[in-house]
């Protein structure tokens, strides 16, 4: 996944009286700590499942009526749009009914995957604006959007001066911790969602967030932890956010192969917010751990009738190569590059996407190597750094390769995938002990998972 699924995390969900968790949550723990609550963790899962991912981005061009009518009846999202329309219908210059509206739309954005949203969205904030410059509110609804397209610099940019302004305010904190770790900056992530946790303990945003990075940091119980946490802290009317949470813990946990609990968590997700498109994208997942490719693919073509992002296509691509169907994947990926290439230039893009297709299919590891440059200058982040350290590797560059994908280990990621590349890099430069390391830990880390094949295949030729 790329990131977290969609624009930020959840703002404004409701925390019911009596749960707040005690005062200086950690962001990080020590590895002590870690052992001590994976059985919890592992029991919170299975507690929400029993019930029963950053960002990726939302489609373009919906339809007229979409951006300018709401439901009372709908979504959470509809009912805050049709809510705040109403109250603007009565009361035209209320700065609270523009941000209303703007917080509605950048909602109906994650639902839909549908950045046309992010577009009316902006234009009520500057309508807030208009009304009263510098009001708080518009200005971190205007920081929240800019994530939400990706434009993570200068979503940054703008949090870090409404946070020297006002350096108590939780949320700035949440935004500059989102566009931090999409950057790379992780050190600057971490502080930031720990002053969230100090400054308001047990609040929904901050534990969403410091989940995301326990698993960057390789402590996937104690994401799984605060994600339940979270879950259970969102009202049930949320339906989107809480649906989101589930989804986030699936996501967690097919990183470490319990892919029965994810199947279950993502059915329960569905069936909270139906048709939930990162629910959709993430059962396709569920199904090639599962060794069962078609429907895998179903899955697949299902999430681009909903989302057509280039990165979409190209995971579908990937999962028609995948069962067989190589005409099929060729017309896919031809369409998944033109849509890339289209976008390249800009933060919102498919760019690792294509970095893997030139690299992993195309047989064109010099393009991947050159636009894995050019996206690893502006940001540091562990999903580019790998791409980058991939791309080298197609080039025979296994000193570079080493280096780039280092930093992405020093970060503490444990993902097979991950693992793999590092072992495929120390095998080629000789390396045949670290290169057994990697691989018996990426095998170890999700067996079923079809990325684990150049693992045990290096395994079995140094047997």
């Amino acid at each position: 996944m790329h990131g977290r699924f969609g624009g930020g995390m959840p703002v404004t969900t409701p925390q019911p009286e009596g749960t707040r968790a005690a005062a200086g949550v950690p962001v990080r723990r020590s590895r002590r700590s870690v052992a001590m609550l994976a059985g919890l963790a592992l029991a919170c899962t299975a507690a929400v499942a029993g019930t029963a991912v950053g960002f990726r981005r939302a489609s373009s061009a919906p339809e007229p009526s979409m951006i300018t009518m709401g439901s009372s009846t709908g979504s959470p999202a509809e009912r805050r749009i049709a809510a705040a329309r109403s109250s603007l219908a009565l009361q035209p210059t209320r700065v609270e009914g523009w941000t209303d509206l703007a917080l509605g739309l950048a909602r109906r954005a994650r639902e839909t995957s549908n950045t046309a949203f992010y577009v009316e969205a902006w234009d009520a904030t500057e309508r807030a604006l208009a009304i009263e410059p510098g009001h708080l509110e518009a200005r971190k609804m205007q920081v929240w959007i800019l994530l939400g397209q990706h434009e993570f610099a200068r979503a940054v940019a703008v949090a870090e001066g409404i946070n020297k302004q006002i350096p108590d305010d939780v949320l700035t904190y949440g935004f500059l911790s989102d566009g931090y770790t999409e950057l790379g900056r992780y050190t600057d992530a971490e502080k930031a969602a720990q002053w969230m946790l100090d400054i308001r303990p047990g609040n929904v945003p901050a534990l969403t967030r410091a989940a995301h990075l326990r698993e960057l940091f390789g402590d996937h119980e104690g994401a799984v932890e605060l994600m339940d946490t979270a879950y259970r802290r969102t009202a049930d009317a949320e339906v989107e956010d809480r649906a989101w949470n589930l989804t986030q813990i699936a996501h967690l946990s097919l990183l470490t192969c319990r892919t029965s609990a994810a199947e279950q968590l993502l059915t329960e997700a569905l069936r909270t917010f139906p048709d939930y498109h990162y629910a959709v994208a993430l059962m396709a997942d569920v199904r090639t751990q599962q060794g069962r490719y078609a429907d895998a693919v179903e899955f697949r073509e299902k999430h681009v009738a909903m989302a057509p992002h280039p990165e979409n296509r190209f995971e579908l691509g990937v999962a028609l190569e995948r069962v067989g169907r190589a005409d099929d994947a060729r017309r896919e990926f031809a369409l998944f590059e033109k849509a890339a290439l289209a976008e390249s230039e800009k933060w919102d893009s498919a760019n690792v996407e294509l970095i893997r297709y030139y690299a992993e299919h195309a047989n064109r590891p010099g393009d991947a190597v050159a636009l894995a440059k050019r996206e690893s200058a502006r940001r540091q982040d562990v999903r580019t750094l790998d791409a980058l350290a991939v791309a080298l590797q197609a080039t025979g560059a296994s000193g570079a390769a080493r280096t780039a994908i280092d930093k992405v280990l020093a970060v503490g990621v444990v993902q097979a995938d991950v693992f793999t590349h590092a072992a495929v890099i120390a095998a080629a430069q000789g390396d045949t002990a670290h290169a057994k390391e990697w691989a018996n830990r990426a095998v170890a880390t999700c067996a079923a998972s079809p990325v684990v094949a150049p693992a045990r295949a290096l395994l079995k030729a140094t047997d």
